[in-house]
C-alpha cells in the first residue's frame, strides 16, 4: 500500500490553519495545487475529510476521526527526517572500522582522540584484525573502512595510500650491530634473527620486495605476532626485521631501531573501502581526517 504522505500533510495543515490559504502558505505550495493533493488524497480514501464552501472549511465525521492520526503521522516523520538530517550535518552515528594491530596501537589513537573531540557522542568500533582480514571486513561490509598493507588488488575496492614507513632491524643497544647508523641485509644473522610467521601480511610484502633482490630472510626464530618479537628482542634472545613504528620513541629503552638498507624495503599503509558503498556521515567524517592527514603524519625516526 503507497501511503500518500503530500495529501496527509495537505490535509492536516488545512485542519490545523482553518483554510486553504493559510495552510498553502505554511507549506510553500500554491492554494490550488494544495486542493489538488486533498483532492487526491479523498481520492484514494474512498471519503471526504473537509466540507468546503466559499466561506468556510469544516471537518466531516470521517476526517475528525482521520485528524489525530494523520497528525501523528506527519509529527512522527517530520520529526525522523528532521533528527536524520541534523545527523548528516552534523556527522553524528556509530561507525565500524577495521585496522591492523600496529596502526591501531601507534598511529590511529591521535586520530581518534581528535576525532571524538569534533564529534562527541560518535560510537566507533574498531576491528583490530591483520592485513587480510582487515579486507575482508571491508568487502564483506563487516567494516565501513579499513587500514591495512594492501599487496594485492582487488577491483571492487578504492585504496588511499596515507603512510609509507620503512622495515627496521630491532636489536638491544648491547648487540654487536646497536651502535651502527644502518644495517645491511648481508649484516643480519639468521642463526640468531626474530621473524615473523608467513601469515603475517608484513612478513608476504617483505618477502615480495626482497625476491626482487634474491634476498632471502629465514630466521631461527618464528612468531605470530610482532609484539612477540619485540619481546624476544628485549630479552635477548636475537634480532627481528619489523616495521620501523613497532614501537614508540621511549618505549623500549634499550632497543633500538637500526634502518636496512642496500635495499631499503618499506610498506604503504592504505585506506580501503568499497567502491559501490556509500559511507555513513560518521564514517566519512573519519576517513576524510585519516585521508587529509596523511601528509602530516610523520614517519617515525630510527632510534
Amino acid at each position: 500500500m503507497k501511503i500518500d504522505f503530500d495529501g496527509v500533510q495537505a490535509f492536516v495543515a488545512v485542519a490545523e490553519q482553518g483554510g486553504f490559504g493559510k495552510a498553502a502558505r505554511s507549506l510553500s505550495l500554491t492554494q490550488t495545487a494544495l486542493t489538488r493533493r486533498v483532492q487526491k488524497l479523498e481520492g484514494y480514501l474512498g471519503a471526504r475529510l473537509l466540507d468546503r464552501t466559499t466561506r468556510s472549511v469544516s471537518l466531516t465525521p470521517v476526517g475528525r476521526d482521520f485528524l489525530p492520526q494523520a497528525q501523528r503521522l506527519v509529527g512522527d516523520l517530520t520529526s525522523m527526517v528532521s533528527r536524520l538530517r541534523d545527523a548528516s550535518r552534523e556527522k553524528r552515528g556509530e561507525l565500524t572500522i577495521a585496522c591492523i594491530p600496529s596502526m591501531a596501537y601507534q598511529w590511529l589513537p591521535a586520530y581518534i582522540r581528535r576525532y571524538a573531540e569534533r564529534y562527541p557522542g560518535n560510537r566507533i568500533r574498531i576491528l583490530d584484525l591483520s592485513s587480510a582480514p582487515v579486507v575482508e571486513a571491508v568487502m564483506q561490509g563487516q567494516a565501513e573502512f579499513g587500514v591495512t598493507i594492501m599487496i594485492s588488488r582487488y577491483p571492487e575496492l578504492a585504496e588511499k595510500p596515507i603512510l609509507r614507513e620503512p622495515f627496521a632491524l630491532f636489536c638491544r643497544e648491547d648487540h654487536p650491530l646497536g651502535g651502527k647508523k644502518s644495517v645491511s641485509w648481508g649484516d643480519v644473522r639468521e642463526d640468531e634473527l626474530i621473524v615473523v610467521s608467513s601469515t603475517s601480511g608484513n612478513r608476504a610484502l617483505l618477502d615480495h620486495q626482497l625476491a626482487r633482490h634474491r634476498i632471502n630472510v629465514n630466521g631461527t626464530y618464528e612468531v605470530h605476532h610482532p609484539s612477540t618479537a619485540l619481546g624476544l628482542v628485549t630479552a635477548g634472545v636475537g634480532t627481528a626485521i619489523l616495521p620501523l613504528s613497532t614501537i614508540q620513541e621511549g618505549t623500549h629503552p634499550s632497543v633500538r631501531r637500526i634502518p636496512l638498507v642496500r635495499p631499503s624495503v618499506a610498506r604503504t599503509i592504505m585506506l580501503v573501502r568499497r567502491r559501490k558503498a556509500t559511507l555513513s556521515p560518521a564514517a566519512e567524517a573519519f576517513y576524510e581526517m585519516l585521508a587529509e592527514g596523511r601528509a602530516a603524519s610523520a614517519r617515525p625516526a630510527a632510534g
